[in-house]
């Protein structure tokens, strides 16, 4: 028999096939915008709390916080310094290459000594809205206390720092000084009161400079006059009573001094000499010296040592060593040898002593010549030296009265300046005084909101990217082709959602408000029909009851995409998932409604011997099933249940076992399987979750392939690679994944199911008119 569709089956067995191996990640390396938005709308819920919490958080701190008020004077600050005038420099000199002295007056104007000048010029101490205890520092002014205690006076300047804000601006000598406080009039008096302060702070301040350099021009003019006075006292002693001549290097000392020199590069010469014959006798053999030191008696006796040498040796050929006259000549042998031995040393020390006595007397007569150099060195720089003293000391008081008139000349210059100071000009002037401000500085509704709604947007946005970060659950088609490995045979979308059939699609006078119960225990009832919606349907057999909803036509895309699944035969297929909950009864008996649709004899039977379900949706009794037959106790043909679905049976589990692995492994399992490929075109098998048994695993070795429940949002990653890699280890032929409870996102899955929710509804009113 033949379950396929012909020509089509090869293009699925390829897709199939590439997608054999699952992902080793998961897919988390792929970036897929369309998943995070899809994620944001699912928690949109938690944007809205988290930006209502902060903008009702703001809202709270606009109304409790105190209202303040900003006014701001605009000062220029030019480069022009009068206390250059002190040193000597043109007046109003403009030092543009100081890049500092910007910097330091905004520092300066930060100074607590500023701040200080500030308190007691605008008497803050004394001000109610400025100081709470105003009336105790009012006390301590009047008697001048205020101004010894260091510490009051200090907290109250760091007081008005707090408030002040120097802002300069760019490209000009402007500088803006802002003063908040919680008086709009106390923030305008302090702002004006800091551009005063800070420009009779300056002129006091180069009125002093000025003064100051005066007094030192002063005190070094008449310092300068008693040492020129001292000085020229010293010379004209120094004239009087030396008898010097001006011109001391005469040509004799000169011509004398030559001629000593080149004695002594002669000396030198031969002192080298006689010391490296010196070296050479030291490094040479004490024969060879001693032979040239003697005349050549050295090598004379060496000769007659040989000769009798030889004698001795021939000999020996005849007498032997202790002959009389053997010993005799030996005897002279050794008084030779001891001979030349004495004229060796006596000769190589008289030659190192010569050479010796040499190099020492020209050593001698070397040093002797360069001590007589010095000495004239001496002399001369004793004749000279009374000379050069007075002509230092000459050059030493001309420059001193130089130094003197330039001093006189800028102690004019001073006096100068200091009459300028009188006129009280300062290179700091106000360009606009600050004014009572209107309305409050801080805080300002409007921007609190903004940040608040910001806020919001971005901590509620942050919270659904980590809760999707962390959620490790599968939800859409494409992670479980990713994980798996395997095709996605179907998605089933959740009508619970309301899109593809919604929450409530009219159909006569009632309406449907489902909810899916999938997995490991028991559904819950879609409500509908007739009469109001008081009677009730199983969820499991949609397809049968509203054949239009999209739900249903999900599962009769199942059913094509099952069958286009595989070139072989298939015609008993186990239906199992990796973990209770994940819809694989609901999935099983739809897809048995939609097979029996089809005209085929359809077989469900319910291999789940731990927790059966399938007589509680067919509303069968479970006494007698599958089990029975099993234990030996019934007959397999009694078994198969007709149902109220055409050309569908059922065979219920019976009464749950104590062994179910170990009867479903059994040699009767198998014949049932070969005895209903006989009678049914199409056999279905609702089998426990991979993980917890290995009762989905057994039954799958029996199958001809097997199906893959998986419950969006409920599946761990995890856990659905856990039952790929059993069923794989298995070596069990799976088809594919069927995805239930799928909540759709913008793409291709939700159009189609908006589209057959559309035509539901059109066809259900065309209905209600025509009745």
């Amino acid at each position: 028999m033949q379950n396929q569709l012909p020509g089509l089956h090869d293009g699925f067995q390829g897709y199939a096939g590439r997608n054999a191996q699952p992902s080793q990640d998961g897919g988390d390396d792929l970036f897929d915008i369309s998943k995070y938005i899809a994620a944001f709308r699912r928690r949109w819920p938690l944007v809205i709390v988290c930006c209502l919490v902060v903008v009702g958080f703001a809202l709270v701190r606009y109304s409790l916080t105190q209202k303040q008020y900003q006014s701001t004077v605009t000062i220029q600050i030019e480069r022009k310094r009068l206390s250059l005038l002190a040193l000597g420099q043109a007046g109003w000199l403009e030092d543009w290459w100081n890049l500092e002295y910007y910097p330091t007056q905004y520092r300066l104007l930060k100074s607590r000594g500023m701040a200080e000048r500030v308190v007691m010029n605008l008497r803050l101490h004394t001000d109610p809205n400025f100081n709470d205890r105003a009336e105790d520092l009012e006390a301590k002014a009047a008697d001048g206390s205020l101004a010894d205690s260091g510490a009051q006076l200090a907290k109250l300047a760091a007081q008005v720092k707090a408030g002040l804000q120097v802002k300069p601006i760019k490209d000009t000598q402007l500088v803006e000084l802002s003063y908040v406080s919680t008086s709009p009039e106390l923030a305008a008096r302090i702002a004006n009161g800091y551009a005063d302060v800070f420009i009779e702070w300056g002129i006091e301040n180069r009125t002093s400079t000025v003064g100051q350099a005066s007094s030192f021009l002063s005190a070094q003019i008449e310092t300068l006059r008693q040492e020129i006075e001292d000085r020229q006292r010293q010379l004209n002693a120094m004239a009087s009573d030396s008898d010097f001549s001006l011109d001391p290097a005469g040509e004799a000392l000169l011509e004398r001094r030559q001629t000593l020199e080149s004695k002594y590069n002669l000396l030198v010469a031969e002192r080298i000499s006689k010391g490296a014959a010196y070296d050479e006798i030291l490094g040479l053999p004490k024969e060879t010296v001693a032979n040239s030191s003697s005349g050549g008696l050295v090598g004379q006796l060496k000769s007659e040592i040989f000769l009798l040498e030889s004698e001795y040796r021939s000999k020996l050929d005849t007498y032997t060593p202790e002959w009389p006259e053997m010993v005799s000549l030996k005897g002279e042998i050794d008084d030779k040898q001891d001979q030349l031995r004495r004229l060796v040393a006596e000769s190589y020390q008289e030659a190192v002593d010569r050479a010796r006595a040499d190099f020492q007397k020209a050593k001698r007569e070397e040093d002797t010549l360069e001590a007589e150099l010095q000495k004239l060195a001496v002399d001369a720089r004793l004749q000279n030296q009374t000379a050069l003293d007075y002509s230092n000391q000459n050059t030493y008081i001309e420059t001193r009265k130089e130094l003197l008139g330039e001093l006189v000349k800028r102690q004019s210059e001073t006096e100068v300046a200091s009459r300028v100071q009188t006129s009280r000009e300062s290179n700091v002037r106000v360009v606009d005084r600050a004014v009572v401000p209107g309305r409050a500085f801080k805080p300002k509704l409007q921007a609190d909101l903004t940040k608040a709604l910001v806020l919001g947007l971005m901590l509620g946005f942050g919270g659904a990217f980590l809760l999707e970060y962390f959620d490790r659950t599968v939800k859409t088609p494409e992670e479980i082709e990713s994980i798996f490995g395997l095709p996605n045979l179907a998605v089933i979308p959740d009508i619970a959602e309301g899109r593809g059939g919604g929450m409530r699609l009219r159909n006569g006078k009632g309406s449907y408000g489902y909810s899916y119960g999938y997995g490991y225990g028991y559904g819950r009832a879609v409500q509908g029909g007739k009469d109001g919606g008081k009677d009730e349907q199983k969820i499991e057999l949609l397809p049968h009851h509203s054949p239009r909803l999209a739900v249903s036509e999900a599962y009769r895309s199942l059913r094509t995409a099952l069958l286009l699944s595989t070139a072989d035969e298939l015609e008993v297929v186990a239906l199992t998932s990796a973990e209770p909950g994940e819809g694989k009864t609901a999935t099983t008996t739809n897809l048995a409604v939609v097979m029996a649709q089809l005209g085929r004899r359809v077989l469900v039977i319910d291999g789940d011997l731990r927790r059966p379900r399938l007589h509680k949706v067919f509303g069968l009794s479970n006494r007698a099933g599958l089990v029975n037959h099993l234990t030996a106790q019934a007959d397999i043909g009694s078994l198969f249940v007709e149902t109220d679905v055409p050309n569908l049976w059922v065979c219920p589990s019976g009464p749950i076992p104590p062994n179910p692995s170990e009867l479903l492994a059994s040699d009767r399992m198998r014949d049932v399987l070969t005895k209903v490929r006989e009678s049914f075109d199409f056999v279905l098998i609702d089998t426990p979750p991979v993980l917890p048994v290995a009762d989905a695993v057994i039954l799958g070795t029996m199958a001809d392939a097997v199906v893959i429940c998986a419950r969006a949002g409920v599946l761990v990653r995890e856990d659905a690679k856990f039952c790929r890699e059993r069923l794989r280890y298995a070596d069990l032929k799976v088809l594919g994944v069927v995805l239930n409870r799928y909540r759709s996102r913008p793409g291709r899955y939700d159009r189609k199911y908006r589209y057959y929710g559309v035509y539901e509804e059109t066809a259900t009113a065309k209905a209600n008119t025509a009745a």
